[in-house]
């Protein structure tokens, strides 16, 4: 009999794996990693010029008394493609969004931006990442709410669809 159980025991440890791995796909956990900047004034930072004839980001520009979003992306990033036609239309919606670019070329952000469009009004250069690691920004895309007075209000993580786009506007309209 012990000799039998031995034999079954393989199966029934693989079975038990197969259904341990399987409800671990069916029901993931959330491993989003959310900013603690948001409710916080923007940390300090300036991001050089990316692109010629377009200025750079600063923490600085974000105090002027004007609400917009900012969005950090890169050249590289698949998904920021997808979401360049919904910046576009935030953008023909009153929306002003400035950028940091990270890890990024001048050269490949002029080929990007000219295959995909520009909605941006300015365009950071973030080379070594550091303004990206001080707003807890876990990856590329990710876009900010940030009100008048440089204060973070909300955290958008990942590709601005068109559901996410009323929220985004509201938020800015409110912040006014």
């Amino acid at each position: 009999m012990n000799r039998k159980l031995l034999l079954w025991l393989p199966f029934g440890l693989c079975a038990l794996l197969f259904v341990v791995f399987f409800a671990g796909l069916k029901h993931p956990d959330d491993h989003v990693i959310a900013s603690q900047m948001v409710g916080k004034p923007l940390p300090e930072f300036t991001a050089g010029p990316a692109m010629p004839g377009q200025p750079g980001t600063a923490s600085s520009d974000f105090k002027d008394g004007k609400p917009r979003l900012l969005n950090i992306f890169a050249s590289w990033c698949v998904p920021c493609v997808q979401e360049i036609p919904m910046l576009i239309r935030l953008k023909a919606a009153g929306a002003e969004i400035d950028s940091i670019a990270v890890h990024d070329t001048t050269a490949d952000l002029t080929k990007f931006l000219s295959q995909n469009g520009n909605p941006y009004t300015r365009i950071g250069l973030d080379e070594g990442g550091k303004a990206q690691i001080a707003f807890g920004s876990a990856g590329v895309p990710e876009t900010f709410v940030v009100d008048g007075k440089g204060t973070i209000l909300y955290q958008h993580i990942g590709v601005v669809t068109e559901e996410d786009m009323p929220k985004l506007l509201a938020m800015l309209e409110q912040a006014k």
